[in-house]
């Protein structure tokens, strides 16, 4: 007794308020939430499994079989070891569909709420004897240290303490899978505490007791060795069974399963601690031995201090019995925090809420929340009340073992969860009840009654009845368990929903649900369904909160994506509530509508998850989902737009050329039904799935980019046996190919008006040829000034119609090809006069100005016609980008050998995403409809036959706006060989 109850409770209490504060500090944000939420962090906390039997149950242990103590590191180590196909896979489940504990996930599995109800009674009544095991091991380590009597109360008293900190960090929030970052930190700093205290007890045995490692093993040769006759090695048997309740205790434990799998910690975490927690294991068996024979070296009775309490005997030295008290409190107080957590939590959704509903609650989250809290405390006072009433009466192992194989039951269950689809509800129910049953009559019930358990041999075992009742009781329950399940599964029917639980849960899971609409049609109609249900305020709550977590709009009403919002809104209540309760509520209040077609699989849902879990496949599932996403790329790229529907006109499909063609992104109408897509495509796509032909042509659609002429051809998916059918639309851009047939027309009819021109032309000639003799005949029969005026102006006149003339005829026949033997010289000012003659005569052109600066010489060498197309084109154009009143001006100026010829508008200038193909066919700036995209390729054509070049300036250098078409063309030679100076008239 080397502390006083002053002492002591000081002790104790200022630990727990150092704890306290650590919490406080980083539920403040003092400590920095980086480290908060430090992968090293969730690792440590998961340190829980380290409870008050890893303190003293394990010396009672070796002191009993040596190193068969080591059973109960190893079998946690081994479970963790096996994190990839054992503990991720169930980590993926419990994220994705928010289940927070064990009954949780029994009840999702087995689509059952009873399910979950008998796993939360099965887990109680395992877990009161490891709770009163921690509640023991506080109590007697005050009594050895003070010589207390009262050690019940002031157990009492610090599992009060224990339950309160438990309240006020754990149960802040309503949802049970809420982050829990400032308990976990505790639950972390107290895993280093009890490493920390057990290495200083272990360092100090080995030494402060014995000399180092060589003082050691000598007194193991020699007076110790008679010390380790006395243990009893571990029958190998025993050995097996041990390590295969500690391997299930690792995750099936509540506080295992809740720090594992309820809170944040993510699958790269988990899979680090893998071996980060087989090594703090390992850390933390190493001192044990070392305690034990440095008490044996001491004398220290084990009848005295009790077998599990001999670090209170290693020296009358304080602080070695409060480093021994501090380790034991804190793998005591982590495990009944945690403990408590998670059971308060299972009674709450498969206990409470099953019986009593939570339907229309008035404030909902204040009642789940103060519900927890008093169950929280429900749970430690009643591991200490079984420990009063029945854990005195027993030693560790006992309580241990009775509390490892009763958990133990529900391990067939969990591996038919993930490896065996085929196991159905009746089969794990009937298994887990006969396995309960034996446990119970072998090892649970003798704990009240203090008599010898009921152990039944099956016929041909009876070699094991000198075996302890623990060992039997175990391989008994564990065979009739799995027997029955395996039996009563084959035997009976297994329910749709539970082939596809089976599914969901399976290791290579792809949850394919099935395409139904839901009776409710945007988020704004389920915050209504639902507030019956649960308030106003907590539906309003809830679906935000889904919404948000989806990114959608409460007006979004495609059925897929209601779809997804009724399975997070799901989600989020099974968190609050428990599945089975969700469940309840969300089938109830936000059903599907049956009087559609036939339900078919989402395939929409299947290939995005596909998509998340593309990493972990693996052999062949990874080849032939590489196949899928090469056959998904190449429709989704496929230059032609594509569409796809399901039987019930639900758009499957949607690829980037199409969402290129509409302007309308695949996201936003993916799952939407043909009716509710924008227009024109509702009507459009609608009228070709209507038609019994397979082929709409050409048909004229106004969309953003304009006009456009569209042709659509269906094909229809006869859907086999399981799978689904449905339609897939091609549609095509014949807008270019329209365009091009009417160019091709109109170019026929300009050519029989060429051919007309010229007709008339010829025929006006002759008559204008008559007026003109006849005006220069009056110049001989009259000296009337008058009259000759008047002969002069019809002179004139004559002239003029002539050169109109003349240049409608050589119009005509400007589409002939010329080489440059045929070239002459041409003056560009007399070319560009004749052009501006023809842009007369179309009256749109009025009211522009025109400017021709061109001087007469020099001259260049080519096709006067030819040519003067090439400026008809040129002017035409810049007519049609000049607004009223704007001019245009044709200028020119010799440059070395060739002579520059600029045509400059003051319009709108030119886009410069075309500009560099203006010189294509079919490229044009006008709207669709007024050009045609050949005037510019053939004056191209032109001045490549002239060895000219062109160039466009858009806008003109030193000005804002405008265009600026430059000409190069070869000038005559006589021209070039002497110096021009410019016309003053022009």
């Amino acid at each position: 007794m080397s502390l006083t109850l002053t002492g002591l409770l000081a002790l104790g209490i200022g630990y727990l308020l150092v704890l306290f504060l650590g919490a406080l500090a980083v539920e403040r944000g003092w400590i920095p939430a980086r480290l908060a939420r430090h992968p090293a962090t969730y690792t440590l906390a998961l340190g829980v499994y380290a409870s008050a039997w890893a303190i003293h149950g394990s010396l009672e242990q070796a002191g009993r079989s040596g190193f068969g103590y080591l059973a109960y590191y190893l079998g946690a180590a081994g479970a963790f070891l096996l994190a990839p196909v054992l503990l991720v896979p169930i980590q993926r489940m419990a994220r994705t569909y928010q289940l927070a504990s064990l009954a949780d996930l029994f009840a999702f599995r087995f689509r059952s709420r009873w399910v979950g109800t008998l796993i939360t009674l099965v887990s109680l009544l395992a877990v009161l004897p490891l709770l009163a095991l921690q509640v023991q091991t506080m109590g007697n380590a005050i009594q050895l240290l003070t010589g207390s009597g009262s050690r019940e109360w002031l157990a009492l008293g610090f599992s009060c303490l224990i339950a309160l900190f438990a309240i006020l960090f754990g149960a802040r929030h309503s949802h049970l899978n809420a982050r829990h970052d400032s308990l976990l930190a505790a639950i972390a700093l107290e895993s280093l505490v009890k490493l920390g205290a057990m290495l200083a007890l272990g360092a100090f045995a080995l030494f402060g007791i014995f000399d180092g490692p060589g003082d050691l093993q000598a007194w193991l040769d020699g007076p110790g060795h008679l010390a380790q006759a006395e243990t009893h090695p571990l029958d190998p048997g025993h050995w097996r069974t041990l390590l295969l309740l500690f391997f299930a205790a690792a995750f099936l434990m509540p506080n295992m399963f809740h720090i594992a799998f309820a809170e944040p910690l993510d699958r790269r975490t988990l899979l680090r601690a893998g071996w980060v927690l087989p090594l703090f294991l390992l850390l933390m068996a190493l001192p044990v031995p070392l305690i034990l024979w440095g008490s044996q070296r001491l004398g220290v009775d084990p009848a005295t201090t009790g077998a599990a309490y001999l670090a209170f005997g290693l020296s009358s030295a304080w602080w070695v019995d409060a480093l021994a008290f501090i380790a034991g409190l804190a793998a005591a107080s982590g495990t009944m925090i945690i403990i408590s957590l998670a059971l308060s939590g299972m009674v709450l959704n498969h206990l409470v809420l099953v019986a009593h509903p939570p339907i229309a609650q008035p404030d909902l989250y204040r009642w789940l929340r103060w519900l927890r809290r008093a169950l929280i405390a429900a749970v430690i006072v009643g591991g200490w009340l079984f420990y009063r009433t029945v854990g005195v009466h027993h030693d560790l192992s006992t309580l241990a073992l009775a509390s490892f194989v009763g958990m133990v039951q529900c391990l067939p269950g969990m591996l038919a969860l993930l490896y065996w689809p085929g196991a159905n509800r009746k089969g794990m129910v009937t298994g887990l009840l006969v396995g309960v049953a034996i446990w119970m009559a072998g090892l649970w019930l003798p704990l009240l009654g203090g008599q010898p358990g009921l152990v039944l041999l099956p016929p041909g075992l009876e070699v094991l009845a000198g075996e302890p009742d623990w060992y039997l009781v175990t391989l008994v329950s564990l065979a009739a368990n799995v027997l029955s399940l395996i039996l009563v599964s084959l035997a009976t029917p297994t329910s749709a929903g539970e082939r596809a639980a089976a599914e969901a849960c399976s290791v290579d899971a792809v949850v394919r649900p099935m395409r139904l609409p839901l009776v409710a049609t945007n988020g704004v109609e389920i915050k209504r369904h639902l507030a019956r249900a649960l308030g106003e305020e907590v539906a309003q709550r809830e679906v935000d909160r889904a919404l948000s977590a989806l990114q959608m709009s409460p007006l979004d009403g495609r059925p897929y994506a209601l779809r997804r919002l009724r399975d997070r809104i799901q989600a989020n209540l099974s968190g609050l509530m428990g599945p089975s309760v969700a469940q309840d509520i969300v089938d109830r209040y936000l059903p599907y509508r049956q009087d559609g077609p036939g339900a078919t699989e989402d395939i929409h849902f299947v290939e995005s998850r596909l998509e998340a879990y593309r990493s972990r496949l693996t052999g062949l599932a990874r080849e032939l989902d590489g196949l899928r996403r090469y056959h998904r790329r190449t429709l989704t790229r496929l230059p032609v737009g594509l569409c796809a529907f399901g039987e019930d006109g639900e758009l499957l499909m949607w690829n980037d050329a199409l969402a290129e063609l509409s302007g309308i992104p695949g996201d936003s109408v993916i799952g939407a039904h043909r009716d509710t897509l924008p227009p024109p495509w509702d009507e459009l796509l609608g009228r070709i799935l209507a038609e019994p032909g397979s082929q709409l042509y050409k048909q004229p659609v106004a969309l953003a980019r304009g006009r456009r002429y569209l042709s659509l051809h269906k094909a229809e998916l006869h859907g086999e046996r399981h799978e689904p059918g449905g339609n897939v639309i091609l549609v095509e851009d014949h807008s270019e190919m329209k365009w091009l047939e009417d160019e091709l027309v109109h170019a026929a009819r300009l050519a029989s008006i060429g051919q007309l021109a010229a007709g008339v032309a010829h025929e006006i000639g002759n008559p204008i040829t008559g007026i003109s003799s006849l005006a220069q005949n009056l110049r001989y029969d009259t000296d009337d000034p008058a009259l000759l005026e008047t002969a002069d102006q019809i002179q004139q006149l004559t002239d003029r119609v002539s050169r109109i003339v003349g240049s409608l005829v050589g119009f005509a026949h400007g589409g002939r090809h010329v080489t440059g033997a045929a070239f002459e010289a041409v003056s560009m000012a007399e070319v560009t006069d004749e052009a501006l003659h023809l842009i007369r005569l179309a009256r749109s052109g009025e009211d522009v100005r025109y400017e021709n600066r061109c001087p007469p010489a020099p001259r260049v060498a080519g096709d006067a016609q030819r040519l003067q197309q090439v400026m008809i084109n040129l002017l035409g154009n810049a007519r049609d980008a000049s607004a009223p009143g704007g001019r245009v001006t044709i200028a020119a100026e010799p440059a070395d050998d060739r002579l520059l010829v600029t045509v400059t508008d003051e319009g709108h200038g030119i886009d410069e995403r075309v500009r560099d193909h203006l010189f294509e066919p079919f490229t044009t700036t006008k709207p669709a409809g007024e050009g045609t995209g050949l005037g510019l390729p053939l004056v191209y054509s032109i001045v490549a036959e002239h060895g000219g070049q062109i160039e466009i300036e858009s806008p003109p250098t030193g000005r804002p706006s405008g265009t600026r078409i430059k000409l190069w063309l070869p000038l005559n030679q006589e021209d070039a060989e002497s110096p021009h100076e410019p016309d003053p008239d022009r």
